[in-house]
Formats: structure tokens, C-alpha cells, sequence
């Protein structure tokens, strides 16, 4: 009630061992993929062009969930709706040489998105935010590799999950299902017991050179030759929703709620958030 008061439905506001908590999280991940799993770690800017956006998507079939910021000569920024539009468009109208492949790069930002479409979903708790953060994986990879780099990548994200001990599925998307852009997407789910059901935390896909014909990403292979690089990314993870998953899943009857393990380090040592006594 707060947030919507600052702000509007669809915000959230935390404060004290919650917001603590949260930035927890959102470390103990970037420590994670780089420490363990060979990531770059990326400060990207959240503003973009209309360019940065067409490269890694349409923006005449998506321009209506972005939030937008008139510039000069009717131009726009676009608030970013993931990392992965700034992040990918690193390479955009680059030739890389072909031993530098993979390109692997983690980057935790605030996203935005308007959320047209989805009135009356989620319109309680922060399932669906107009802003949220999330830590962003992406891959730039030689094509003959990208299906291998794509188990990689979902399999980094699952390490998440694993070390929270946090329950989860993996789901293979159905072509109905995965957006236009991409070839093969994985969800990854985790298990919310106060709604019975599974939601999705991550969404890890190969795109293979949709993006990097539309950014001209290109790499110099064995002979020469310039050839289109293939492109992946995925959450690694949405850190609201895994913030969520940990309140569900670890919170006790008397209302207090369990640090994870792996993350009581980030807390100064903290092993509980107790409930507030009235």
C-alpha cells in the first residue's frame, strides 16, 4: 500500500532485514556465476535505443510493455525490460575474432515493463511488478556449439535454486509457447506452497542467430570467414520472485522466517528475520 502510494499498483516497497535480504540475494548470484561458472560481470546502462531494442526483439510487436522516455528529434529511450537488451547488444555490428568465443556475461539490474495485457493477473503480492530485479545470463557462442552452451546456461541457473534448496522444475517450452525470437526455451519453475502450484523464476533460451542478424554479430571462423554468432541468455535468477520462493518456503509457523544457509553470510551471520511483536 505504500509502494502504491508513492508510486502505483504494481510496485513494492522493503525496508530493514527484507531489503537486506533482498540484496542478498541478488550478490550470493553474481558471486555465484562469477566465481564458479566463468561469467563477466556487466554494469549496463537501463536506458537504451530504439536500435538496442530491435536487435534482440521487435519493438513495433513488444513497444507496448516497454515504459519509454521522449528524447530530441522524436526520438526514445526504452527503461530496459531485462539486462539481456543491453547485454547482447555488446556485440552488436561487431566481427569477433573466433577464439574469443564463448562470451559469457552477468549482469544484475533493475527491469521494467508495463505489464499491457495483464490486468487482473497478479494484481496482489510481487509476482508482477512494473520493476523488479533480476540477474541476467548471457552467452555469445560459436553456432555449432549453442544447444551444448544452452544446458550450460539453464544448468547454472538451477545451481541457484540447489544451494537455496528451494524446490524446482524445468520445463521444455512447446513452439506455441516460446517467444518468436527464439529456437529452443527452457522454464525453469520453482514451487510456491501458499498458491499450490509452480511459477516460472527463469527462462533460459537459445536464440541462435535471430538476434545476431538483426545486431550483425558476427565472428571470424577457422578459414576466415565471417559467420553470424548464435546468441543465449536466461535468469539466473528473477530475484523477487526467488525472494518469494524463500518466504514461502522458509517461513516458520510461529511467522519468523529462516535465512538460507548460503546466504547468511550476506546477512552478517544472520540465521533468522523474526516476526514483530505487537
Amino acid at each position: 500500500e505504500t509502494a502504491a502510494k508513492i508510486a502505483s499498483a504494481r510496485f513494492v516497497l522493503m525496508i530493514g532485514a527484507l531489503a537486506r535480504l533482498h540484496r542478498a540475494i541478488g550478490q550470493f548470484m553474481l558471486d555465484v556465476h562469477t566465481r564458479e561458472h566463468g561469467y563477466t560481470e556487466v554494469y549496463a546502462p537501463y536506458l537504451v535505443n530504439a536500435a538496442s531494442v530491435q536487435g534482440v526483439t521487435s519493438l513495433q510487436k513488444f513497444e507496448g510493455d516497454l515504459f519509454a522516455v521522449p528524447r530530441e528529434n522524436n526520438e526514445k529511450f526504452y527503461l530496459i525490460p531485462t539486462a539481456e537488451v543491453p547485454v547482447t547488444n555488446i556485440v552488436r555490428d561487431e566481427i569477433l575474432s573466433g577464439d574469443r568465443l564463448p562470451l559469457k556475461f552477468v549482469c544484475h539490474t533493475p527491469c521494467f515493463r508495463s505489464e499491457a495485457g495483464s490486468y487482473g493477473k497478479d494484481t496482489r503480492g510481487m509476482i508482477r511488478q512494473h520493476q523488479f530485479d533480476k540477474v541476467e545470463l548471457v552467452q555469445i557462442v560459436h553456432p555449432q556449439q549453442s544447444y551444448e552452451r544452452l544446458e550450460e546456461l539453464t544448468g547454472h541457473a538451477e545451481v541457484i535454486l540447489r544451494r537455496l534448496e528451494l524446490p524446482y522444475r524445468v520445463v521444455t517450452l512447446c513452439t506455441g509457447d516460446m517467444g518468436f525470437s527464439s529456437a529452443k526455451t527452457y522454464d525453469i519453475e520453482v514451487w510456491l506452497p501458499a498458491q499450490n502450484t509452480y511459477r516460472e523464476i527463469s527462462s533460459c533460451s537459445n536464440f541462435e542467430a535471430f538476434q545476431a542478424r538483426r545486431m550483425q554479430a558476427r565472428f571470424r571462423n577457422e578459414k576466415g570467414k565471417t559467420e553470424f554468432v548464435h546468441t543465449l541468455n536466461g535468469s539466473g535468477l528473477a530475484v523477487g520472485r526467488t525472494l518469494i520462493a524463500i518466504m514461502e518456503n522458509y517461513q516458520r509457523a510461529d511467522g519468523g522466517l529462516d535465512i538460507p544457509t548460503v546466504l547468511q553470510p550476506y546477512m552478517d551471520g544472520l540465521k533468522a528475520i523474526e516476526p514483530v511483536r505487537t
